[in-house]
């Protein structure tokens, strides 16, 4: 089964590393996030990977030539200022089956198994990750002018966005269309209007990097051997 990773972005947000490298070449640790990525899915027993680069592709092409990684890795140049969906079309010629979809950018500890099976229960044309954002500042609890409460950077309770990690069924990729769009509006909104989009509730770790601020988190983990996608 196939695994999707968009890294094509300039990654604008997080320029003091973009400006020589792509964004998912960052690294934490010791390692890029795109290998820590792809290790994850190793981990589950998945190791086909199509990377739909961009910019400065040829960095992650050259990258994983020479690394040493037990997967198939297939780097495919998909334009410069190609968006998140038309980067997905243009591997439509690769993607006849069932695959997985995330971004270059994010880290998680879901259980794809159990995505997977989600998936296939639920028989919609493609399901995404659905995650409580990690708060970016510390959250007061204020009774009668009394802080009762203080938790640091907590993982937000209230909402869920867009985690990636993706089950698409290749039927999803006609709800693209041909002009440069994002995935993450009429193709979606699309799956949305015709119930083709389901959502895995995801309440464990997730964290997405974009920004410096948000790579010293990362390292962090690392450091303190608190990275739940490694464990």
């Amino acid at each position: 089964m196939k695994v999707v990773i968009l890294a094509g972005g300039y990654g604008t947000r997080i320029s003091e590393y973009t400006k020589s490298i792509p964004k998912p070449m960052v690294k934490i640790g010791s390692k890029p996030i795109l290998e820590h990525i792809i290790n994850y899915y190793i981990k589950f027993g998945f190791n086909d990977f199509l990377i739909a680069g961009g910019y400065k592709y040829s960095i992650i092409k050259s990258f994983f030539k020479k690394k040493k990684i037990p997967a198939k890795i297939d780097v495919v140049n998909t334009g410069l200022n190609t968006l998140t969906g038309s980067r997905l079309l243009k591997l439509k010629k690769k993607l006849k089956e069932t695959f997985f979809l995330t971004y270059g950018d994010g880290l998680s500890n879901v259980d794809l198994n159990s995505l997977l099976k989600f998936h296939r229960k639920n028989k919609k044309k493609i399901t995404i990750t659905a995650v409580h954002p990690p708060a970016r500042f510390g959250e007061l609890e204020i009774i009668n002018n009394n802080v009762t409460k203080f938790e640091e950077k907590p993982q937000l309770q209230k909402g869920w966005i867009n985690g990636g990690f993706f089950v698409v069924e290749p039927e999803f990729l006609k709800f693209i269309g041909n002009k440069n769009v994002m995935l993450e509006r009429s193709p979606l909104l699309q799956a949305v209007k015709t119930k083709y989009l389901s959502a895995f509730k995801h309440t464990g770790f997730w964290y997405c990097m974009d920004t410096v601020r948000d790579k010293k988190v990362l390292d962090k983990m690392i450091k303190d051997k608190k990275s739940p996608w490694i464990k």
